[in-house]
This record gives structure tokens, sequence and C-alpha cells, in this order.
């Protein structure tokens, strides 16, 4: 009998993990939601099922049973982190393509882990579970400021907080709190020191609790909203033993618990010191995989399938060799300027290609984009990290999304950025590049939207004479470098189309006003 997977998420990672379950003789069976009825993802599904919501546990377990599941995969949604779900597929006899609960005991509680490290010989940073705003203030007494505010069950940077100074601390904790509280079910907090001039360093592992492997590393560029942006593997920052030794300790703990099917474990990194502290570990598939299969030549997926359907994932650890240099970065609907969510159906969309291009996605056109983050995801390869930033530079030209405000010109204004090229990005320099970026987007959209008020201007008889007049904006309206802005303008046209109609109307009311008077 054929083996049904229901895949318990929506958007770009279930049709990912679709591809993976047919390539290997299996059965993907799906859920939606009432705004996904008619999402890309269902496409990719033999059977489906409507849910109300792809976090709701109880909902997915009965998709599960109604449509005969014989495995389930989370994806990586918030779900993916719970110790309740895995517990409940097993009590079901229901296969859960991920960790079993006795990882999650260990992984899904932050204070949990770092405790569990530290018993281990790995340093953590200092760090206090939080009460009050008193016991930040009391820990601020003895490691001074910045600190970091983190919920204890968190996951993407949710809820996390920068804190300053003493006046921000009780702003900061209610706000982190109550963002805790309404996501991840749980209002616990913790505090540690903010370290700036750092990189955030992760070891992807795999293990079918006997046979543990490391995957190598990845360096992630964390935006402004604590998101990644951009995940590189292996990490450009680190020398051979900064290294071995990061791995080493990925290993340990991976070891320590067992581990059954896939993690990641997340560091930082002070290259200034070489100072290494354990963070936390993220059990399951992450956004980040993609980077990492490209430099190591094996389906992520797969070997979760094969280490909780069959026990075991068959490779050695050396039996991997490092290929290359590979760079993801994670398409959002989102503006780039205000980091608010976005809506959209998507008119039309154009997907890169060529050599050492993969793109992970969920766009097509005609496809409806609402209460939706991550949406589309480009990786590059090369033989070596400056040939998989020119095709990475070359992908984000070639792609075209319209009808939907994403962050795709700041990712390409980034990769860009000397700070990236160099590789010499920390927390520390975020600032400095997202007002560098900022300011360029700003200055791109105004030379755009002159561009576009002018072509609209073309259409009406009363201004064609104005046109003709000798003049700069003529000129350049008429040059080659125009004609190149004037396609990429449509880039832009969904956000800013509703403003100018209004300045154009507002504009011939005016005019006609004056004529009748005169």
């Amino acid at each position: 009998m054929s083996i049904k997977v229901l895949i318990a998420t929506g958007g770009e990672i279930a049709i990912r993990i679709a591809r993976t379950i047919k390539d290997n003789g299996l059965i993907p069976i799906g859920v939606y939601t009432p705004s996904d009825k008619e999402a890309l993802h269902r496409r990719f599904m033999v059977d489906d099922i409507e849910i109300s919501s792809y976090e709701d546990i109880n909902e997915i377990i009965y998709a599960a049973q109604e449509l005969g599941a014989d495995a389930v995969h989370p994806g990586y949604g918030i779900l993916a982190m719970e110790n309740e779900y895995a517990s409940l597929l097993k009590r079901k006899n229901i296969a859960f393509i991920a960790p079993p609960p006795s990882v999650y005991a260990i992984t899904r509680d932050k204070i949990v882990a770092k405790t569990y490290a530290e018993k281990l010989g790995i340093p953590t940073p200092p760090w206090r579970e939080i009460k009050s705003p008193d016991d930040v203030l009391e820990f601020a007494r003895e490691h001074g400021y910045p600190l970091i505010l983190k919920p204890i069950a968190g996951k993407w940077g949710i809820g996390v907080r920068i804190i300053r100074s003493e006046s921000e601390v009780e702003s900061m904790v209610k706000s982190s709190r109550s963002i805790a509280e309404k996501t991840f079910r749980d209002p616990r907090l913790y505090v540690e020191p903010f370290i700036e001039n750092s990189k955030h360093i992760e070891v992807q592992v795999l293990g079918d609790r006997e046979n543990i492997i490391h995957l190598y590393d990845r360096e992630c560029f964390i935006g402004r909203n604590f998101r990644r942006l951009i995940a590189e593997a292996p990490s450009p920052s680190l020398d051979q033993e900064t290294r071995r030794k990061i791995i080493e300790m990925a290993l340990t703990i991976a070891r320590s618990i067992r581990l059954e099917n896939l993690a990641t474990i997340e560091f930082i990194y002070n290259p200034e010191t070489k100072q290494v502290f354990f963070i936390e570990v993220n059990p399951g598939l992450t956004p980040e995989h993609a980077v990492t299969e490209f430099i190591i030549r094996r389906d992520l997926v797969k070997k979760q399938l094969e280490v909780s359907l069959y026990g075991a994932h068959g490779v050695k650890q050396d039996e991997l060799i490092l290929d290359g240099h590979a760079i993801g970065v994670n398409i959002y609907a989102e503006n780039p300027l205000t980091n608010e969510k976005t809506t959209g159906t998507i008119t039309n969309y154009i997907e890169p290609g060529g050599a050492g291009i993969r793109v992970d996605s969920e766009l097509s056109k005609g496809v409806q984009i609402e209460n939706r983050d991550l949406i589309a995801r480009i990786i590059a390869w090369g033989t070596e990290r400056k040939t998989a930033i020119s095709r990475l530079n070359r992908a984000l030209t070639e792609l075209t999304i319209e009808g939907l405000v994403t962050n795709h010109i700041y990712l390409k204004y980034l990769i860009e950025h000397p700070v990236f090229q160099s590789a010499d990005y920390t927390i520390s320099k975020l600032v400095e590049v997202d007002n560098s970026i900022t300011k360029k987007i700003v200055n791109t959209i105004t030379t755009h939207s002159i561009v576009l008020a002018t072509l609209v201007e073309f259409d009406d008889e009363g201004v064609k004479n104005y046109v003709k007049k000798p003049s700069v904006l003529t000129s350049i309206l008429q040059s080659e470098k125009a004609m190149s802005i004037k396609r990429s303008a449509w880039y832009y046209y969904a956000s800013v189309r509703a403003a100018l109609e209004r300045h154009y109307l507002s504009r011939r009311r005016h005019s006609s006003g004056r004529e009748g008077r005169k």
C-alpha cells in the first residue's frame, strides 16, 4: 500500500515537501484554510481538506484521520515545535515527520535547552528568567545595557525586544509578554546581554538516534525584525578551528538527546574575541535548509521521511563532501520600507532560472496572497562565494512579482551592499546597512514615480504641447536609460498607482475649474 503523508501547512514549504513526497513514491495529501481555497499548494496534493487554521492541532489531527494519513509533516510553522503535537500523533499511531516528543521536551523550552547545554559544558550567555520589569533592572545592574528580551517558547524572532536603557524596560517587557502569550500561549520571558558585534551561526544536524552527523554550518543575516533575510552555507566568517569547535558543540548536544530526524543548533559568534555561545535548538525543518541541501547534494525532506518512516537515514559522516557555496534569500510579502505585511493578487510572475538557481515559491498568476509571510525563497549556488553572489544578483534582477508589494528590491540592494559583499555583517552593522538600503529604495521609488506620472500625462491631449517643449525631463524620458527605467517602473506600479491617480484627477479638476472661470 502507498503511504499517505499529510502536509499540515500551506505556502511554498507545502509545495517543496509535496515534491519530495511524490519523488519517493508516496502520496501527498494536504489541508487549506478558507483564504487559501485558490492557493497554489492545493494543486500539488492528491487530496486535501479545509480547516479553519494551520495552527489548530485538533483540526489537523482530524484532517489526518479523515484523509487516512499514515504520517504528518508539520512544515516549519509555529506548531512544528509543539511537544503536544508530536505526542498526540504518536497516540493516534500516525508518524510525525519531525523529531519525536523526547526531543521537543528539551528543545521547546529555551531555558531547559540552555540549562541542558550548560550541563554538557557548552557556554551560553548570562541569562535570567524574568517575572517582572524589576528582574530586568536587577540583571542590567550586573551586566549593563543593551539587553535582549526573548519569549521562552519563542521562534522566528517573534516577540524579541532590544532594551537599551532603563526607561524602555517596562514597556518592552509588557510588549514582549503580550506577544508571547498570544502567539505561543506561553507568556514567560528571559533576558540576556545583547552582543552587538556578533554573527549568527547555525549547524544543521541529522540523526536516527544512533547515527548522528552534522551537515556543515550556515550563517544568517538577520533583518530589522529579527527575521532571517539571507542564509549562506558554509559560513564565510569561520576559520577551520572555529568551525570545528562549533560543529563539535552541535554534535555534543545532538548526541546527548539522541537526535531523531533534523535539528538546527544555533550559536552566537563574536569574530573579535572568537567567543562562541549556544543560543537554542530548532527541531525539524527550517526555512534555511535549502542552502545546506545545495552544498551537500542531499534532499533533507527525503532524509526526514527515511528516519521517521523507516528508522534510518543511511548517510555516513565521511560520505559528505562540502561542495561549493550557497546563498538563499527569503521573499516576504511586506513593504520594504515599513516592514508591514502586504496582501494582493499576483498579476504577473516571472521566475528566475539558469545555472545554479533554485526557487521554492507559492507564487503564480492569479494567486491571492493574504495572511502570509514567507512566500518564496531563491537560492544560488557557485563553486565559490563570489559566483553564488553574482548568480543571486542575476536571479533577483530576473524576478518579476506584480500585484503584490514584497521585500524583493530590499534583498537585491542588500546583497549588493559592501558589508554583505565582504561578509563583514554583524548585528551592530544592521542599522547602518538598513538605513543605507532604505534611502536607496526611497530614491528609486521617487525616480520611478516621476516616470510613471509623466507616462500618465502622455495620454492626456492637454499636456502634449508641454512635453514637447525642451526640458531636462523630456530629454531624460527620450534616452535609452529612461527606457530601462520605464520597464522596471512597472514593478512599483501597484503600490503608487492609486496615489498618482488621485493626484492626476485633482490636477484635472483644478484645471477644468480654471478654464470655466476664463
